[in-house]
């Protein structure tokens, strides 16, 4: 018979990482931009992404509000990639954020509360859409123009996974907030 051995109590600190939850809300959200950019549909993909900051800045207020300062500090905190990251992909992040931020900013500051980018987010929570995702990589091959879209499209769709996964999903207010979108109707 062979004996287990078992750790005591003062060895039990290590403790296995839990995942965070997912919103379906949010992931079917992101998945539609990524869906428009790989359907170059840009225009959309980007009137849809360059809405992610408000949207989570909103989520985070008590009063669903985006000001203007609080959409720009967004920007500037998840906006961004690690520095090895950035070099690998060539893509200059700082103008990336400055033209993003340029978005995002003016039309929280005429809209405080961003009821039609929040409509948007809690109709999608019904659409099951299999994820196909966009990669970045196939964007040397586009014209200019296309090309920052869908950098812009796909930074604001990876900061935003990176902000619920980081932050809102720990948030009770953020968590407050997707659980009222989801019953209202």
């Amino acid at each position: 018979m062979h004996d287990r051995h078992e750790p005591d109590a003062g060895q039990r600190t290590h403790r296995k990482a839990t995942s965070p939850s997912s919103s379906r809300m949010i992931a079917t959200y992101l998945t539609d931009i990524e869906q428009m950019l790989d359907e170059e549909r840009w225009d959309a993909a980007l009137r849809e992404a360059s809405d992610l900051p408000r949207i989570a800045v909103a989520l985070a207020d008590p009063g669903l509000r985006s000001p203007g300062e609080q959409v720009e500090h967004w920007c500037q905190e998840w906006v961004q990639l690690p520095g090895a990251k950035r070099e690998a992909r060539g893509t200059d992040y700082e103008r990336l954020k400055r033209g993003v931020t340029d978005r995002a900013v003016p039309t929280a500051e005429r809209e405080p509360v961003p009821t039609r980018a929040l409509r948007r987010l809690q109709l999608r929570r019904h659409v099951r859409t299999p994820p196909r995702g966009f990669t970045t990589e196939r964007a040397p091959a586009l014209a200019p123009a296309e090309t920052e879209v869908a950098q812009m499209g796909a930074a604001l769709v990876e900061a935003t996974r990176r902000w619920y996964a980081r932050s809102g999903v720990h948030d009770p207010t953020v968590q407050e907030n997707l659980a009222r979108l989801a019953v209202l109707r």
